[in-house]
């Protein structure tokens, strides 16, 4: 069953969420009756979804067969042992992470242009530094390769998203899972407490008060 207290609309939300990962999945459907999953890389621009490749394989041969695709991000951020809110059940361990969900549709681009303004956009997203060239069609240095490189744009139908940081826990229960994270330090632990604090209604409720 969908919780809907972990469902986030905020377009601008889910937009920086997309800019800051670099990795997702795409799911297409295979000539074999199996769903065919890709970890691949992509960019998020103007409200679609870019990744590149080969011009060959199978993620390339279903999309030609069949544009209908679904692509997903998610990052887990902490696991959340469940003795830190319950001594005896195991019932409360969790995890805290934001996911992404888009349905539409994939178009093999064409274009030169755009797909050098997309692999533009990988660039600055993967090497933020520079250190290269820009990539530019006019360029006879990128011209084969942009032109021999596949880019995939998926058109977004529908995208739903999921951000869980505790927003069904009663404060007393949120503020122990928070000192435990705290206590830890691990990883992502810091900035799951943050997050606790920002999506939390209690949380949220006390700073706008």
């Amino acid at each position: 069953m969908r919780r809907n207290e972990f469902s986030v609309e905020d377009a601008q939300e889910i937009e920086q969420f997309l800019h800051e990962m670099t990795f997702g999945f795409l799911g297409t459907n295979g000539a074999d009756g199996y769903p065919h999953i890709t970890p691949i890389n992509f960019v998020y621009v103007n409200g679609s979804f870019y990744m590149h490749g080969s011009k060959l394989g199978q993620k390339m041969s279903d999309v030609r067969a069949n544009p209908s695709v679904t692509f997903t991000v998610a990052k887990e951020y902490a696991l959340i042992p469940s003795y830190w809110t319950d001594p005896v059940m195991a019932c409360p361990a969790t995890a805290f992470f934001k996911s992404v969900i888009a349905y539409g549709e994939a178009v093999i681009v064409e274009d030169l242009e755009e797909k050098a303004d997309a692999l533009t956009a990988f660039m600055e997203k993967l090497q933020p530094e520079g250190g290269y060239d820009p990539i530019r069609t006019d360029n006879p240095k990128y011209r084969s390769a942009i032109a021999g490189v596949a880019v995939i744009k998926i058109n977004v139908k529908e995208m739903t998203a999921k951000f869980k940081f505790g927003q069904h826990m009663p404060e007393s229960r949120a503020n122990k899972v928070m000192d435990g994270l705290g206590e830890r330090g691990e990883g992502f632990d810091e900035e799951t407490i943050e997050l606790m604090k920002r999506f939390c209604p209690h949380h949220r409720a006390a700073e706008e008060g």
